[in-house]
């Protein structure tokens, strides 16, 4: 088939054939030397698809229709899988999910981090692969995304629907999160509108509810429920706080943060309601303090298999010292302790620090010290120019990677290994690449499936001078 670019447009029906499973998740089609990306597509299908947007390289698309199934195809477990973006994938069947990732990983390596055929390590499954997830957020709202045969109440309770802000998808039932998670959305719909509540309106900026965030301590079966809203009201929660204690015997904690900003972030002060101000879960032998704008690995189930991971390429000697860049609260280098002589633990959220320092002083871990500050400049303080330097560095950044600085200070440390924990292989590669310019090398690249159904993939890169 010839087509030329300038030829199609939008709106334009097309047949394709599925070759490849991009990184996001999106199935790959090549005519002549035009490439598709193509929404809900998986490798092997014939599709039809829709043409949504012409770029100059790219064309991109969504499957409206399956001519031929492919053979690694599966029927998603979830009934609003056809208009959730959480799990793109799901409808793979997860060798192939495992299969694809991995070459993700591979192909982001070679053509990023421009490491010539690297040797990846093959990808460390999940023994979980549903209801998995210890958190989520969830948003009220009265403006659904309608479905066909649905009705709705006043207020739902649910998520975005991709590239729609003010859309909310309602959720009945959820196969990432945890069980705990769907009952605890059904009894606080019920008392949204028993109670004729107002919704949090994204456009008008009017409505009080506006998230729902759900934690739990998968190890020590505690539950945190963070009820965000746009300003303080206990009298309106106090019928959430009773319903929820009624039908939920392992409530540990129920909060209500305060964002009465424009933004769309479920963050602000906040204020207790019920039991503790925060839950804890455990890694192994340890535990640690989950507050309600703490970060926590998401899944765990598969963290602990992560870090003993970390301790075994890092080969962790009884006299080293260890840098714990972008620490949070700690849990990497609490869990390495006992085998080093020495850690420092970077992180720039104060919070994070703080309950970092709670999480050693329960752990009785007394050779750990945390330090809140950017690291773009922390080590050009009279503090860090004093300590011991490192011989082995963990970097565990946001997705974006490192700042630019960063990686140079990092790399004027000099130290002997760099352990690179990344939940982005494409910042993770480009970083990589300029460690390799200053006479590091990836000595192992070890790709972790932390998310099933989804196209996230966790990576671990050792360095080596």
């Amino acid at each position: 088939m010839n087509i030329q670019n300038n030829k199609i447009k939008r709106g334009q029906e097309i047949e394709l054939t599925i070759s490849d499973l991009a990184f996001g998740g999106k199935g790959i089609s090549k005519i002549d030397d035009l490439i598709f990306f193509v929404k809900d597509a998986v490798p092997n299908q014939k599709v039809i698809a829709k043409v949504s947007k012409i770029k100059k390289n790219y064309i991109e698309a969504y499957k409206i229709e399956v001519l031929e199934k492919s053979d690694n195809e599966t029927i998603p477990e979830c009934e609003h899988f056809k208009y959730c973006g959480g799990c793109t994938i799901q409808q793979l069947n997860y060798k192939n999910q495992l299969h694809y990732k991995q070459k993700q990983v591979f192909e982001i390596m070679n053509k990023i981090g421009t490491i010539n055929n690297p040797k990846i390590n093959p990808i460390i499954p999940c023994d979980k692969i549903f209801h998995y997830r210890n958190k989520m957020e969830y948003t009220f709202s009265d403006n659904p995304w309608y479905v066909k045969d649905e009705s709705y109440d006043n207020v739902i309770i649910g998520l975005h629907v991709p590239k729609r802000f003010d859309k909310i998808l309602n959720i009945n039932k959820c196969h990432i999160n945890h069980k705990t998670f769907n009952e605890i959305i059904s009894i606080c719909k019920q008392v949204s509108n028993k109670e004729k509540l107002i919704p949090y309106d994204v456009v008008k900026h009017t409505g009080f509810l506006r998230y729902l965030v759900i934690r739990i301590g998968v190890y020590t079966n505690e539950i945190m429920i963070n009820f965000v809203t746009a300003g303080y009201e206990p009298e309106i929660m106090h019928p959430f706080v009773d319903a929820i204690k009624n039908e939920i015997p392992n409530i540990s904690s129920i909060v209500n943060t305060i964002n009465n900003e424009k933004n769309n972030t479920a963050t602000g002060n906040t204020k207790l309601l019920y039991g503790k101000e925060f839950i804890t879960e455990k890694i192994g032998k340890y535990h640690f303090k989950i507050s309600a704008n703490s970060f926590f690995q998401t899944n765990s189930y598969q963290v602990k298999n992560l870090y003993e991971y970390i301790k075994k390429t890092s080969k962790l000697d009884k006299n080293d010292i260890l840098y714990d860049l972008y620490c949070g609260t700690g849990t990497i280098g609490i869990y390495l302790s006992k085998y080093v002589k020495k850690i420092y633990g970077i992180e720039i959220v104060e919070d994070a620090i703080i309950d970092a320092k709670y999480n050693a002083e329960i752990n009785n871990v007394k050779n750990i010290d945390f330090f809140c500050g950017d690291l773009k400049n922390t080590f050009q303080s009279d503090y860090f120019k004093k300590i011991e330097k490192p011989d082995v560095v963990i970097i565990d950044p946001p997705r974006p990677g490192l700042h630019p600085t960063a990686l140079n200070e990092i790399v004027k440390l000099s130290p002997s290994r760099i352990i690179y924990v990344s939940c982005n292989p494409s910042t993770q590669a480009r970083d990589i690449k300029l460690f390799i310019e200053n006479k590091y090398s990836a000595k192992d690249i070890q790709p972790f499936d932390m998310f099933p159904h989804t196209p996230h993939i966790e990576s671990i890169i050792t360095l080596k001078k």
